[in-house]
């Protein structure tokens, strides 16, 4: 029997984060309130567990099902271009973990985690490396994937750091990259081109990047079948990135995950035929802005707030990055590790001035 607890802070109309001088959210941003009751409410509910699937737990997500050989290996991360008219990507809905965060002219783009390298999918459409990426995957100890870079600080940060990284566009064409020639007939050659999960070994072993790890996967996870609701009722959260780009997630209770929508539509997976949607999401923010070229951004990675977002209710909480090789680590608001339930986890980092709805 599968125990879900249910502990409901003081509750509040609407959720906002909001800091000083921050460009209003456009009206496609702003999100329905809804008044909830102001007293603690305290249940336990009781329902049947489907049968889980055997494996060894994915440290990625807390779930069954994961590969035994798989443990104590590098993760891979791979970015991923989300600009609007390179969708719908492929290979997404099999990440561990995502990432968002903004880039320039006001988009965003993503980063997807994948814990088992040997199980990576074809990844489409992957794109350039930002050197706050960069710093991400490093902290988590992996194996960086991307197709061209910022030539400038992000060129300079992996070679710096003599992070592992395989490009699209210089070791790794016509070995695990190439051009997708059915997107090919309808896309622009830049939202083409892919990563065959196949052929990732294979590369990993002719570069000569180490496979073995002894980086901790930085949160911890509940037990599958013991899922946790802690904070304010939380049906719908919307995370404006910016007055062009924002993502939108919706509580299904019937599953237990936020189905993610992009700039208003279903965010899809092509192949898989699916919707993303994630059992944790956390949504935190830091300074951002441009840098002195008037077009790149910046982003800092040392810690701010958020609110952790699972099983229909979000919490306040407080994250960091001590180093720029250590991974992100979250707490609450009492500076205890956050524990979470177990599922896939997506990750939006955005700036302190953008104004996050909570209904």
């Amino acid at each position: 029997m599968k125990q879900i607890r249910i502990r409901l802070l003081p509750l509040l109309a609407v959720l906002t984060l909001t800091g000083c001088g921050g460009e209003p959210a456009s009206s496609a941003e702003q999100q329905s309130t809804t008044a909830y009751p102001t007293t603690a409410v305290t249940t336990t509910i009781t329902t049947t567990a489907t049968q889980a699937e055997q494996g060894c737990i994915n440290p990625w997500t807390g779930e069954t099902g994961y590969s035994e050989a798989a443990l104590g290996k590098r993760p891979i991360a791979v970015m991923v271009n989300n600009i609007t008219d390179s969708l719908p990507q492929y290979g997404i809905a099999e990440a561990d973990w995502i990432y968002e965060l903004p880039v320039e002219g006001g988009i965003t783009r993503l980063m997807a985690v994948y814990g088992d390298a040997a199980n990576v999918p074809n990844v489409c459409s992957v794109r350039s490396a930002r050197y706050y990426y960069s710093l991400l995957a490093y902290g988590m100890d992996a194996i960086y994937c991307h197709w061209g870079a910022d030539q400038t600080i992000a060129v300079d940060t992996m070679n710096c750091l003599q992070i592992d990284h395989i490009d699209g566009g210089i070791n790794g064409w016509q070995k695990c990259y190439f051009r997708d020639e059915e997107r090919m007939k309808t896309f622009s050659s830049e939202h083409t081109g892919y990563l065959d999960g196949s052929r990732l070994a294979q590369t990993i072993s002719e570069l000569g990047f180490r496979i073995e790890t002894d980086t901790a996967v930085p949160f911890t996870f509940r037990a599958p079948d013991d899922i946790e609701t802690v904070g304010t009722i939380c049906n719908s959260v919307n995370v404006p990135f910016s007055k062009y780009y924002w993502s939108t997630f919706t509580y299904d209770s019937n599953t237990q995950l936020y189905q993610k929508q992009h700039n208003g539509s279903p965010h899809m997976d092509a192949k898989a035929g699916m919707q993303l949607a994630f059992r944790n999401l956390l949504i935190l923010q830091t300074d951002t802005g441009l840098r002195t070229d008037g077009s790149l951004v910046d982003v800092a990675l040392n810690g701010g707030s958020g609110y952790y977002v699972s099983a229909g209710a979000a919490q306040e909480i407080r994250w960091e990055k001590s180093s720029e090789n250590e991974p992100i680590r979250v707490y609450d608001l009492k500076g205890n590790a956050m524990v979470f339930n177990a599922g896939k986890v997506y990750i939006g980092i955005l700036d302190s001035n953008r104004q996050i709805t909570i209904s």
